[in-house]
């Protein structure tokens, strides 16, 4: 069990590697050079990760994940009118704008290994958190008689995540948004409709 103190030093060891990596990319950044940025030696860096430098990707990793949901905030977590899931829309698609072709999630997940338990777990709470979000949002939208009551808000919200990754992949293969952009208007006009 960490201290305080302790895990004060590994979050600046995990923010110090999160910034090397997205500044120079994986394949440069040693472990000299996240010590460095740290202000850690590597006694220390192999303290916190005794399992070297994949243990420590694995919790960049993590903490990638995380800014995938902290950047869509507060957006997704008030999904509870037709103005705040345009806000959020918008908020997603300007963050994946900025990232562009580059994803240090998936450059991080690929460096682990894609099938390893470790990245598949990463990645299945990162999509896991952010479907319950966008559910919870459609539900909240149907409990104010804004979306119909026959939509399945857990095969929408996976529809919604569906069009995402899709969107995204595409932005990072051809650098533009404009995939993602379609997707998630025509998800967004489909919860709109209403019965007559």
């Amino acid at each position: 069990m960490l201290t305080a103190k302790g895990l004060a030093t590994r979050d600046r060891i995990v923010a110090a590697a999160a910034l090397e990596i997205r500044e120079r990319g994986i394949s440069t950044v040693t472990l000299d050079d996240i010590g460095q940025r740290s202000g850690t030696g590597k006694s220390q860096l192999f303290h916190y990760f005794p399992d070297g430098k994949e243990q420590l990707l694995l919790a960049v990793a993590e903490r990638e994940a995380e800014r995938v949901i902290e950047d869509q905030e507060p957006q997704l977590g008030r999904l509870t009118s037709w103005d705040a899931w345009q806000d959020w829309r918008d908020v997603l698609v300007a963050r994946y704008r900025r990232q562009g072709v580059h994803c240090p999630l998936g450059v991080l997940i690929t460096e682990i290994g894609r099938h390893t338990p470790a990245a598949q777990a990463v990645t299945g709470k990162l999509l896991e958190q952010w479907q319950h979000r966008l559910q919870a949002g459609i539900e909240e939208m149907q409990a104010a008689g804004e979306i119909r009551a026959d939509v399945d808000a857990t095969r929408a919200a996976g529809a919604l995540m569906a069009a995402i990754q899709g969107g995204v992949t595409i932005l990072m293969s051809s650098g533009s948004a404009q995939h993602l952009e379609y997707a998630l208007d025509l998800c967004l006009d489909y919860l709109r409709v209403k019965t007559s």
